[in-house]
């Protein structure tokens, strides 16, 4: 990593000179009465801060310097991190997580030292010195702990006990628990302690630790599940106290069509003609070593650990994906700037000094995210972490053993599940790096010859015939897109060139992040998750093929002799709903606007709607997709499911399947409609139908939502002969409910409302009447169609879900999060 207050290698090179990877020691030597008195026996460490340790006794006594001119005894940056996780995803505990990032300041009044958060996201720091201390003064801050002065040394420094600071809930676990609903945590005293044996003082920084004990009311069903006494929740927690960086760093205003992370400031000294509030992006610093060269090696490099815990051929992978972000740099005109290595043996992952790609376990599959500590002042990353979830790879397994069969596992060719899977953690590695690095997602990638790991990449697979081949399932290396943002991000070049590369690079390059693309009724044409290529309607298509093949050759074939028959369940949902995504992409059409993040003047401002044949076109294909023909599954596959497992319950199989309302037994109709469910929500989204409200008004040869529901509703409700008639009825119920359920929502216009109960008042009086000739699908209209009229009793049965049937999880396939983004279901 790149610390600007000696860097990285410095600190590494001091620590080892003194023996391998412990900090700088010696023995307490004598002192004047008082503080001689309060460290005799102690062992001295000094560094950043000197810390005086006896694992022992448990002691660790911190050593604050004089105060200075604006009275604060020291000030770093502060964060916290988890040793010690949950392990499960719901929590959002994990190990290594990093907790906020903070500027502390240590301040003595009396006999106590206060620790305080600063506020420097607004300030004045053009102003003058009033005009500085009224910006800091009209901004709360928080004073998160006091504590008794130990002694005063005599040169004015002071010496407190920092175990109060270090044993608090710092990290946030109590509210974070109980929001997750596991429970009502209170701290345990006597359970509660700093880990002396664990701090380690270092010249830029000083890392501590405590073991937190709480007990907890109520315990919820996680940590029922994972804790061995759910009563009792024990964590470790780490800090970290971080050298602030010096002044010679030059913070890069953000521009929002880069892809870059950001830091927001409140400028109070702005000029009149500028913003109060900007934004300064996010990075790492890196000077040349010949400032004048166009292209240079660096003062200090920007290395990421792959962290010890990942096991072969995992870490090689990791290792590989990562350095792919070397490409990007050289082509900035960094030489050698970004190095990828494996964690030192007994080097310590939370240690502030690493950026580290840490592997993560948990009881179930969950996402994946790239972390950064930075400096709120001025947008500086000081260390890199990203979190990688160890299910990740095993989901991909079971997906492509799914979709080729268990006969290629190991085979060693590009149909080999094996190998397809580390591809995908080669790119899952490049992928949270970019963001730990300062990259936000874009995922419009996808539609632009995968440009870019920042996207979620599906797997391009090519249909032979009956055969599927994987041949070109992931990109390799570094797409335009992620070329062109870092050298936006990095280059070491003057704001106008900067100015000028973001023009171009948004005329050639599409960009879309998470507030534009995880939201089921999105506008926004090419921000999709998990999608593929610039025709989403034709993607659509072929995956709809690539579907049909797997599911033709699914069953025993796609699982390892000697495995449990019953687990072809869940590995049956993510090949049923293959296609989900690319629904999503293409729902995205429907009402769809095409816009991006402009700044005036460069020639890209104006939005446009997607145009009225494309949509038609949109809405055919995910019409198709309801297709009774598509959801219905062989006779033989279902005995196949009928399997069932003996002994105690495995929470990833048991959340990973389809829900039945036949009991144990597969229930195929319950399949059907969660397919259906996936095309309904997505196209019906409350967002959507407004946009075709609206659109319907502004051209009357746009796509509307009454042409939208009559399409559907016509498609939906033809008949279906024999064994279709059923999931035909299971879709017809979730397309008549999904409309319905746009009449209780709150963010519906009443001129959208009363479209929708204008369209099924006419659904309603057809099915009321049916005479179709098959008895149990005259029963299903007549049923359907009366409850349609009666709102009362349709309203109770959508408040209370009856209707409803659970849809398993979908991302993350091999998804990802990170922490400045929201997880989609």
């Amino acid at each position: 990593m790149t610390f600007r207050f000696g860097g990285t290698a410095t600190a590494i090179a001091l620590a080892l000179a003194m023996g391998g990877m412990a900090p700088a020691v010696a023995t307490a030597q004598s002192a004047p009465a008082g503080y001689s008195q309060s460290i005799e026996g102690l062992t001295r460490q000094d560094g950043l801060l000197t810390l005086f340790t006896d694992p022992a006794s448990g002691k660790v006594l911190l050593q604050l310097p004089p105060a200075a001119e604006d009275g604060a005894l020291a000030r770093v940056i502060h964060h916290t991190a988890l040793r010690t996780g949950v392990g499960s995803a719901i929590t959002g505990l994990d190990r290594a997580q990093i907790g906020p990032t903070n500027i502390l300041a240590f301040r003595r009044i009396g006999k106590r030292v206060l620790a305080e958060f600063e506020n420097p996201r607004y300030r004045a720091p053009a102003g003058s010195a009033d005009e500085q201390a009224a910006a800091r003064d009209a901004f709360v801050g928080s004073t998160v702990w006091a504590g008794d002065v130990v002694a005063t040394a005599p040169d004015g420094s002071v010496l407190v006990d920092i175990s109060g600071f270090i044993t608090r809930d710092a990290h946030g676990i109590v509210p974070t628990l109980a929001q997750a609903g596991q429970g009502s945590l209170s701290p345990v005293s006597d359970l509660t302690m700093v880990d002396a044996s664990q701090a380690k003082a270092f010249p830029d920084n000083v890392e501590l630790e405590a073991r937190l004990t709480f007990s907890v009311n109520s315990p919820g069903p996680v940590l029922r599940q994972i804790a061995p006494d759910a009563r009792l929740a024990t964590f470790t927690v780490h800090h970290s106290f971080i050298r602030l960086p010096d002044d010679a760093y030059r913070p890069r205003p953000y521009d929002p069509r880069t892809g870059a992370l950001s830091t927001v400031v409140t400028d109070f000294s702005a000029p009149l003609s500028d913003p109060i509030v900007s934004r300064l992006a996010n990075r790492f610093r890196l000077v040349k070593t010949d400032p004048t060269a166009a292209r240079s090696t660096v003062v200090e490099p920007i290395v990421f650990y792959v962290d010890r815990a990942a096991p072969e051929p995992i870490r090689s992978a990791l290792v590989e994906g990562a350095m792919w972000w070397a490409d990007a740099f050289e082509r900035a005109g960094y030489i050698d700037a970004f190095r990828v290595e494996v964690l030192p043996e007994g080097g310590d992952p939370l240690d502030a000094r690493y950026n580290v790609i840490n592997w993560v376990n948990r009881a179930t599959r969950s996402w994946s995210y790239g972390q950064s500590v930075v400096d709120p002042r001025t947008g500086e990353i000081v260390k890199g972490s990203v979190l990688l979830g160890s299910l990740r790879i095993r989901q991909d397994m079971l997906i492509f053993e799914g979709l080729v069969g268990e006969a290629e596992n190991g085979a060693g060719g590009p149909n080999d599940p094996q190998q397809i899977a580390l591809a995908r953690i080669r790119q899952l590695s490049a992928h949270e790096v970019g963001h730990a690095i300062g990259l936000l997602h874009n995922f419009a990638a996808s539609t632009q010859d995968r440009a870019s790991v920042m996207d979620y990449p599906v797997p391009q697979i090519a249909v032979n015939g009956d055969r599927l081949d994987f041949h070109d399932a992931y990109a390799v290396g570094m797409g335009g897109w992620d070329r062109f943002a870092i050298d936006w991000l990095y280059a070491d070049v003057p704001q106008a060139e900067l100015d000028r590369r973001a023009t171009a690079g948004a005329a050639t390059w599409r960009f879309t992040s998470d507030p534009d693309a995880r939201i089921g009724g999105d506008a926004q044409v090419w921000g999709s998750l998990w999608d593929n290529g610039s025709d989403p309607v034709a993607e659509l298509d072929h995956l709809m093929q690539v579907r049909r093949v797997a599911l033709n050759r699914f069953g025993l074939a796609s699982m390892p002799t000697g495995a449990a028959v019953n687990d072809l369940r869940r590995r049956l949902v993510p090949i049923y709903l293959y296609h989900r995504y690319q629904v999503d992409a293409v729902a995205k059409l429907v009402g769809g606007v095409d816009y991006g993040y402009p700044v005036a003047g460069d020639g890209h401002e104006a939005a446009t709607a997607v145009p009225a044949a494309t949509q038609r076109a949109a809405l055919q294909g995910l019409i198709a997709t309801l297709s009774p023909a598509e959801l219905d599954l062989p006779d033989p596959l279902l005995a196949l499911l009928a399997a069932q497992q003996s002994g105690d319950s495995d929470p990833q199989h048991d959340i990973e399947v389809f829900a039945s309302r036949q009991g144990r037994v597969f229930d195929a109709g319950s399949a059907a409609e969660a397919a259906a469910d996936a095309t309904l929500s997505a196209l019906f989204a409350p967002q959507r139908v407004e946009r075709l409200t609206d659109m319907g008004r502004r051209d009357p040869a746009a796509l509307g939502l009454t042409e939208t529901i009559d399409a559907v509703t016509t498609a939906v409700f033809a008949p279906a002969p024999g064994r279709l008639g059923e999931p035909a009825r299971r879709v017809q119920a979730r397309t008549a409910l999904t409309l319905a359920g746009l009449l209780r929502s709150n963010r519906v216009s009443a001129t959208t409302a009363a479209v929708v109960s204008d369209r099924l008042e006419a659904l309603a009086g057809r099915l009321a009447t049916s005479r179709a000739s098959d008895p149990v699908q005259r029963a299903h209209d007549r049923w359907l169609g009366a409850l349609l009229q009666d709102r009362e009793r349709l309203d109770q049965l959508l408040e209370a879900n009856r209707m409803e049937t659970p849809t398993p999880p979908g991302s993350p396939i091999g998804a990802e999060a990170c922490w400045h983004c929201s997880p989609a279901a």
